[in-house]
């Protein structure tokens, strides 16, 4: 119920309406018994610094921000943490006291998700990211700082190198079987940050090399409709473990979620909430 005390977090996109982070708060919140609401802002390109002021003059308790504005949003803020000023992006507000600052929650959100998978990340293990957008970024900072050796492919190389050259891996590949077939022969893990197989493609894959992919590889595909994308099909029949997007969506929130409350989220009912709302197709999209 919403009272005259009720805190008010939010999610800011252009558009915004399909977003699985209302729900998901808001269970968590009800967990809780915290009186917190969380609501979607449809904010437009245009009015994005005028929103950040709305987050002081409405004394808004923390906001998420989805695309196409976590690039920008960092003008406009106060301060950053160390890993959103390397990544000249944040999907998190919240306030340090009276200052109202910059957090990225991605990259460590993968780690997380990687750890419930029972997945451990080892310094030298080497890795291959497909993609070079703003969840690349994230993933491949998050895996550099963790002592990973990163091999990033897209499709445009100039994109992956200045991944390569931004956050210090190892090497920027074209994203199509032959240049990625050596890389994943001696690779431990491939995390697929392209929307390629998302709603409704399910039939598209990346061009990843079926014969390259081997037991010991672990796959994660970014992805969380469908649950299970062609990549993680023909992955799990060579051998692969795999895991989709849900879980780092559940944990990039949870840690948000800590920011803003000072408690640990309730990453059960989270998990269950995105599943819910994964088979609705026209009420949930990848926003990472």
């Amino acid at each position: 119920m919403i009272r005259g005390t009720t805190r008010v977090c939010g999610v800011w996109g252009w558009p915004v309406k399909h977003s699985a982070s209302p729900a998901m708060h808001n269970a968590a919140f009800a967990e809780l018994g915290l009186d917190i609401a969380y609501v979607p802002f449809s904010v437009a390109p245009e009015q994005l610094q005028a929103a950040v002021a709305g987050v002081r003059a409405l004394d808004l308790l923390g906001i998420n921000v989805t695309v196409p504005h976590k690039e920008r949003v960092p003008e406009f803020l106060e301060k950053l943490t160390d890993r959103a000023a390397r990544l000249g992006a944040v999907n998190t507000l919240f306030w340090d006291g009276d200052t109202l600052c910059g957090d990225s929650t991605d990259g460590p959100g993968f780690l997380a998700a990687l750890n419930q998978a029972e997945f451990t990340i080892t310094p030298g293990m080497q890795a291959v990211v497909l993609g070079a957008g703003g969840s690349a970024r994230a993933v491949v900072d998050a895996l550099v700082q963790s002592g990973v050796r990163v091999i990033v492919a897209n499709r445009t190389i100039e994109r992956a190198q200045e991944l390569v050259d931004s956050f210090g891996a190892r090497e920027a590949i074209a994203l199509t079987e032959d240049a990625l077939r050596p890389a994943l022969k001696t690779a431990q893990l491939l995390v697929n940050t392209t929307s390629i197989g998302m709603h409704p493609h399910e039939s598209e894959c990346p061009p990843v090399p079926i014969d390259a992919l081997h037991p010991r590889l672990f796959v994660s595909d970014l992805i969380y409709n469908p649950a299970q994308t062609r990549l993680l099909a023909l992955a799990q029949a060579q051998g692969c473990r795999t895991q989709n997007g849900i879980e780092m969506l559940v944990q990039q929130g949870a840690l948000a979620f800590t920011r803003w409350t000072g408690k640990p989220a309730p990453t059960e009912i989270m998990r269950r909430t995105v599943e819910q709302l994964r088979g609705k197709t026209d009420t949930i999209q990848r926003t990472l």
